[in-house]
């Protein structure tokens, strides 16, 4: 496997997690053949169903291949993702390691338990020059499976200590347990982050994305790192096609993330990359199978919606983000991410009613929604 050459031998130590329930199995697992794995599994109803392989990585940072205009460094102290969101372009990543992308890359999770004193002994290279790091970039560092092991404020102090600029995406309001610590390392770094929301619609969010904390939760700790004064970013993403991307649905999302104190909102429409191509529509089978045919029809060129469609969207975000005061900033590289749209900051108090505007996103009789 090609991440097997990332791992080192020697024995991962039983008490690395806390807490282990009684019943919790430790066992050494064969899958990954340079090191001794502990295999470990949890009663509590949050971690039911789910494995854990405790692995001890030699190298956490991760050199993004070509020229990145956001970042080039990550950092994945997990692999794999409780969050279990359906369409997560991440899920193909999983089949590396000898897993399924589908209900493996839910409920096989590799911990790097040691990543916190590997990244920090990675950054005192004299050879590391202070590039910004990005994490959240592949699977949510924020997790529930976070809360149990607690890498993230070792791997925060690291690099706020190295004087290393980062940023962090995530689902998870976890990361406001950590909100002293992001306040401490943004006195000595540059420090952006962001929330992921694509729709305050919480039938569909129940559904495809089971493993998160709801729109509702997100959108308070939005709130709560703007009013401690570090700002938080928004990626409405993805907007599902005939699921959340209706004009009314829009509004009220663009107008419920303005009203929480966004810095800035990325809409972002649904990409469907291998792996999670095939999970996607699995689950809209079964749970919209009325769609299935229009879904195949937008998506019948490859993994994104097509050019036309995409522009809709976000011409009516734009809009909305005006009425409520989320207007494109008139420089680029605020951090807002995305690659689909550009991202409108929140600079002012709704000017007009937002309500009043409906833009026209099916003139297309083949793809409209019933």
């Amino acid at each position: 496997m090609r991440w097997s050459g990332q791992l080192i031998s020697g024995n991962t130590d039983a008490g690395d997690a806390e807490g282990a329930e009684a019943g919790s199995g430790v066992v050494q697992a064969g899958l990954f053949a340079a090191s001794d794995t502990v295999v470990r599994t949890f009663d509590t109803p949050g971690f039911r169903g789910a494995t854990f392989y405790e692995v001890r990585a030699k190298s956490v940072l991760n050199k993004v291949p070509g020229a990145s205009p956001m970042f080039g460094w990550t950092i994945n102290p997990y692999r794999g993702c409780g969050h279990r969101c359906v369409y997560c372009f991440a899920r193909q990543t999983h089949t590396y390691l000898d897993f399924d992308a589908g209900l493996d890359f839910d409920t096989r999770i590799v911990v790097k338990v040691n990543a916190p004193e590997v990244v920090r002994r990675e950054l005192a290279r004299p050879s590391w020059r202070h590039e910004s790091v990005a994490m959240g970039t592949n699977v949510d560092c924020y997790q529930r499976a976070e809360g149990r092991y607690r890498l993230m404020p070792g791997i925060i102090g690291a690099l706020a200590e190295s004087g290393t600029p980062f940023s962090i995406l995530t689902k998870g309001t976890l990361m406001l347990r950590d909100l002293p610590l992001l306040e401490a390392a943004a006195r000595d770094v540059p420090v952006s982050l962001a929330m992921s929301i694509g729709s305050i619609d919480e039938s569909v969010w129940r559904t495809v994305e089971p493993g998160t904390p709801s729109p509702a939760r997100r959108l308070d700790a939005v709130r709560t790192l703007a009013d401690a004064g570090l700002g938080c970013s928004v990626l409405m993403a993805p907007i599902l096609p005939f699921l959340t991307d209706s004009p009314e649905q829009l509004r009220r999302t663009v107008a419920a993330i303005a009203d929480a104190g966004a810095r800035s909102v990325t809409p972002i429409v649904l990409h469907l990359r291998s792996g999670a191509r095939e999970w996607y529509y699995e689950w809209l089978q079964a749970t919209y199978p009325r769609l299935v045919p229009r879904y195949r029809a937008l998506y019948r060129n490859g993994s994104y919606a097509p050019s036309w469609y995409q522009d809709r969207i976000t011409s009516a975000v734009r809009e909305y983000a005006k009425a409520y005061g989320l207007v494109r900033p008139k420089a680029s590289g605020d951090g807002g991410g995305g690659g689909q749209g550009g991202s409108f900051r929140n600079t002012a108090k709704p000017t007009a009613p937002a309500a009043e505007i409906q833009p026209a996103l099916w003139d297309d009789e083949e793809v409209s929604p019933s």
